[in-house]
């Protein structure tokens, strides 16, 4: 029985459970309906009622119980498909055997099928057949203690062949939704992690990476024992980048310099002006220009965005030299918010960022392309040798990221 599942408590076996219950309700006012109207040519009417009564308690005690996954087990379904069987038998002496040698549907009609849907569900198509071919047994059963087992109609086939395709169809379809489930729920932790993972690693190369590359650079200027720091400093560099390449950021360090760390907590979050927060990494050889009127983002995606804007200029600092100028734009439109970084310096040539990503330098396809990604919005990148470079962030107000 590898084929077959077990119930569950996630919201598709909730769904599912909701649906043999609607149906066992419907399928109960079919069957008062087809009492009722032949319950003047029964050989005991009061037999019928008797029967719409046993259907009528069961559906609502079978609706509560299955309500609740700790009762979804087999002493619960071995009693609803003992009551279906019943119901069936009962029908050899509340009919006449005229009427069932003329293929008259049994008493509870197809309200019997909701035990097999269930069998199904909470067991797969294995188990749903089997449920099926015990309410198959309680139809031949009746023709047989009516004395009409010979004279059998298609209507009475037909009824069990359909009970079969329920438990089969039913319990694969069961079987292949709760894959389809399992799958998915899969491709979102994945999803999570990685983006976690993209997180921590922007977090590192906005720190340690940044401080590790100093290090290593200013080591490597003054020479004597600094030296030998720096290429210490290099090598540890090297081999952190190493592992955030191979997804295995040990940690997270802090924003980088001039941008306030995140607002943290569960409440409703709140709108920031992203100016100041761009206006703050002004200096002699930046320069930031605003709107004259406030710029409101949701809060995270405002230090989102000047994090982002942050880790471009430090890559003007470190390739650029240090008398290359930069210049940040500001633009408020009416859906989205853009930010461009320009510089004047020597540009890169065609593929080079690239094979930085490819050998574990992640300053752009992190810190800048991931941060606008994760908040839904898009990067372009334009440069060229001797002409600077130019990097234009544009996100939408209403990111993923920020929830009204």
């Amino acid at each position: 029985m590898a084929d077959d599942t077990t119930g569950g408590t996630t919201g598709l076996d909730a769904a599912l459970w909701r649906s043999v219950a609607v149906y066992r309700a419907l399928a109960l006012v079919y069957a008062a309906v087809v009492i009722g109207k032949n319950s003047g040519g029964y050989a005991h009417p009061l037999g019928g009622w008797a029967v719409l009564a046993v259907l009528t308690v069961w559906t609502g005690v079978a609706t509560l119980a299955y309500r609740d996954p700790a009762r979804r087990g087999w002493p619960l379904l071995a009693a609803d498909l003992a009551i279906a069987f019943a119901c069936i038998l009962t029908t050899a002496w509340v009919e006449t055997a005229p009427h069932i040698a003329a293929g008259r549907p049994t008493l509870p009609v197809s309200w019997v099928a909701a035990a097999v849907l269930a069998w199904a569900v909470e067991g797969g198509r294995r188990v749903g057949v089997t449920a099926a071919l015990v309410l198959g047994v309680a139809n031949l059963l009746v023709h047989a203690f009516a004395g009409t087992a010979g004279g059998m109609g298609n209507t009475t086939l037909n009824g069990i062949v359909l009970l079969f395709l329920a438990g089969l169809v039913v319990g694969q379809v069961v079987r292949l939704a709760r894959e389809a489930e399992a799958r998915l729920a899969r491709a979102v932790e994945l999803e999570a992690a990685t983006r976690e993972r993209e997180r921590l690693a922007r977090r590192i190369h906005d720190s340690v990476l940044q401080v590790l590359a100093m290090v290593q650079r200013r080591g490597g200027e003054a020479g004597g024992e600094a030296a030998e720091l720096g290429r210490l400093a290099g090598e540890q560099e090297a081999a952190l980048r190493a592992l955030i390449g191979a997804g295995l950021a040990p940690g997270a360090g802090d924003a980088p310099a001039g941008v306030p760390a995140p607002r943290t907590g569960t409440g409703p979050e709140r709108a920031a002006d992203l100016r100041p927060l761009l206006t703050g990494q002004a200096s002699a050889a930046v320069t930031v220009s605003t709107p004259a009127t406030p710029v409101p983002v949701p809060e995270h995606d405002a230090h989102e965005i000047a994090a982002a804007v942050a880790a471009a200029l430090d890559n003007v600092r470190r390739h650029c030299g240090d008398g290359a100028r930069a210049w940040v734009l500001l633009e408020d439109g009416p859906g989205e918010v853009t930010v461009s970084v320009r510089d004047d310096g020597p540009g890169m040539p065609p593929g080079r960022l690239d094979a930085a990503a490819a050998d574990g330098r992640l300053g752009v396809e992190q810190s800048i392309r991931g941060r606008v990604r994760d908040l839904g919005g898009t990067v372009s990148i334009v440069s060229a040798p001797g002409e600077g470079t130019e990097i234009e962030m544009t996100v939408p107000r209403a990111s993923a990221a920020f929830k009204v």
